[in-house]
């Protein structure tokens, strides 16, 4: 939820991982030229809107801070470069808009991008929130901290890294890919109903985060997966909780979310310790945190669980998985009646850096012309 709309800041702090761009990326490629018309945007290869508030803030801010660095103060005329139109294609890999993060990776590559083509460096989160609140936690690497800030110009709302991708190589992340469409209710309207509406956000916000928060940075320092994994499962839980507190309730989980959630507490239990852990974005599908060591066992429960229907082969992507046979006792306890083809596929990755510059011109979305390349 936010306090103020326009400069996208929260009402209270927050924690994510940065996951690993070689699975889930985004790519973007910013050209700037006197032979431009106009401004325009692709995204996954279609034209889009380049007037949108959110992307002219990160622009205006770039080139801002671009004047600034070049001892320029706003009233001067701008040196010729910072004048031009630009143009802009952007490319997900993963599904955009179906509560997956593809605005926080969205937004935190443009604003990569455009610090690298206009010469800015330095703190950029704040210009990454302005986008996407979420993008400012993804333009570090690892174990990222949001801090909500206290002034009202949102100049302290910024990103700090709590550890980096290397601190904890054993942690893995299923993503279990429920539906690929586009939700309903959109996160930035939903959770501006809730601020509005839901009694259990502000308890949530002033009390509970702030407590957790703690916590759970402590459990990352310790590598304690089992105190990690239990509080991120409680935290979806209330964050879904305020959803359904929100008049009217906002549904982003589905009736195959809840059977997910049931199978993990039933594998967690069968194993009488926390092995895997989920939780929600706003959207169906379900992230699974777990150990490297437990990533085979649990992909082939989920495989009994939700048989694939067509793309067996192509079920799970990502990293390799390695095979495993399952106990009796196991799928006894675990996997109840299975649904066939409710999982659409299942991706396998990790914790990953931040924004990385692509240096072959091959992967470059503009060609020479200022026009996109090719389309995915």
């Amino acid at each position: 939820g936010k306090r103020d709309n326009d400069l996208i800041l929260p009402i209270n702090s927050s924690l994510s991982v940065t996951l690993h761009q070689d699975q889930l990326k985004t790519t973007t490629t910013a050209a700037t030229s006197r032979d431009f018309m106009e401004d325009r945007l692709w995204l996954n290869g279609e034209e889009a809107d380049v007037g949108h508030p959110r992307l002219q803030a990160c622009l205006q801010e770039v080139r801002r801070l671009a004047r600034k660095r070049r001892g320029g103060s706003a009233e001067d005329v701008a040196p010729l470069n910072l004048s031009y139109k630009i143009h802009i294609a952007t490319e997900n890999n993963f599904p955009t808009a179906a509560g997956l993060a593809s605005s926080a990776a969205g937004y935190a590559c443009l604003v990569a991008a455009l610090a690298r083509l206009y010469g800015v460096e330095g703190e950029l989160s704040e210009v990454a929130r302005r986008g996407s609140g979420s993008a400012c936690r993804s333009m570090l690497g690892g174990f990222v901290q949001w801090q909500r800030g206290e002034r009202p110009d949102g100049r302290d709302s910024l990103a700090h890294q709590v550890a980096p991708e290397t601190h904890w190589l054993e942690l893995r992340v299923l993503i279990l890919v429920v539906s690929a469409e586009k939700k309903q209710v959109g996160s930035t309207a939903g959770m501006q109903t809730s601020v509005d509406t839901s009694p259990l956000l502000k308890h949530r916000a002033e009390v509970v985060v702030p407590e957790r928060l703690t916590l759970m940075m402590q459990h990352i320092r310790e590598r304690d997966f089992e105190g990690f994994g239990q509080l991120t499962m409680q935290d979806s839980n209330q964050f879904h909780a305020t959803c359904l507190d929100t008049f009217p309730p906002i549904f982003y989980l589905n009736d195959l979310s809840r059977q997910i959630i049931s199978l993990v507490h039933r594998f967690n239990a069968h194993h009488r310790c926390t092995k895997v852990a989920y939780t929600f974005d706003a959207g169906p599908n379900a992230v699974i945190f777990t150990l490297a060591d437990t990533v085979a066992e649990f992909v082939e429960v989920v495989r009994c669980s939700f048989p694939p229907a067509t793309n067996g082969d192509q079920f799970v992507r990502g990293l390799p998985v390695g095979s495993a046979s399952l106990p009796e006792e196991l799928l006894t306890a675990v996997v109840t009646e299975p649904v066939p083809g409710a999982i659409r596929y299942i991706l396998h990755t990790k914790p990953g850096p931040g924004p990385q510059l692509v240096d072959d011109p091959s992967q470059h979305l503009l060609g020479a012309d200022g026009l996109p390349r090719r389309c995915s």
